[in-house]
């Protein structure tokens, strides 16, 4: 057996010794890339998703509104306060606020709303607004309205994010009755959206198609059970959805 402190020994203890200091220094540097990261990067992360959510709803704010036809509108939205409006108090609402030009609402748990307080016509009128879904899985525009002494719910988007229709008519909600339908809801897309109340019907368009044209005779019209409710006498709510509306006016006819 050879001397370990003979010259082919003291080159394999040179050996083993570099490589004891090599493996110290990558152990080193795979314990740095373990190391998370910090608390400033992660609010790196977010600043910039919060930049360019705000970007973007700059850009879809920058489309054009499309006129309504028709003449009397009266805006129930000025784009820049929520003058005349409130939050709806849903459990679990999110925060409604005004950004670029639009009324944005951020989706709640699971519902976000507001209401109008100032005085709404029960019969014989027409409103009308834009509405846009950001995010989200179901419906991103719950329009509450009058119907003389009740009140009904236009829903865009529900049931999962495809279902229009009325909320309630004779006791059966928007995907029961005749009014229901599946509609292809995509986002960033704006939707118009127009409603008339008359003694003999409750119409809606959406775009340009008409989606309901219901005569109300002998038929019981109201509202969905549930928190719904609180968007009477006239409102707008999303539900597990973030969405923002615009151009929302009203007219008697």
């Amino acid at each position: 057996m050879k001397n370990p402190f003979s010259a082919n020994g003291c080159c394999l203890g040179l050996i083993l010794a570099v490589a004891v200091v090599a493996g110290g220094i990558a152990g080193a540097h795979a314990q740095e890339k373990a190391v998370p990261a910090k608390a400033g990067d992660a609010a790196g992360v977010a600043k910039a998703a919060v930049g360019e959510a705000k970007a973007k709803l700059i850009k879809l704010a920058a489309i054009p509104a499309v006129p309504v036809p028709g003449e009397g509108w009266q805006p129930l939205f000025d784009g820049k306060t929520l003058t005349g409006w409130k939050f709806t108090d849903f459990a679990g609402h999110a925060e409604t606020h005004c950004e670029a030009g639009l009324m944005v609402m951020e989706a709640g748990d699971p519902l976000t709303g507001v209401n109008w307080t100032n005085e709404a016509p029960t019969m014989n009128y027409e409103i009308a607004l834009e509405a846009i879904k950001l995010d989200g899985s179901d419906f991103f525009c719950g329009l509450t309205f009058p119907v003389a002494k009740s009140w009904c719910s236009l829903i865009l988007g529900g049931w999962g994010g495809g279902i229009v229709g009325l909320s309630s008519v004779d006791g059966q909600d928007a995907s029961e009755n005749e009014t229901s339908q599946y509609m292809k809801i995509d986002k960033d897309h704006w939707y118009r959206i127009r409603v008339r109340v008359t003694p003999a019907k409750i119409e809606a368009w959406l775009d340009d198609q008409q989606i309901v044209n219901l005569v109300t005779k002998d038929r019981k019209i109201s509202l969905r059970f549930g928190e719904i409710e609180l968007s009477k006498p006239l409102g707008v709510a999303a539900y597990e959805t973030r969405s923002a509306l615009r151009a929302i006016q009203l007219r008697k006819l």
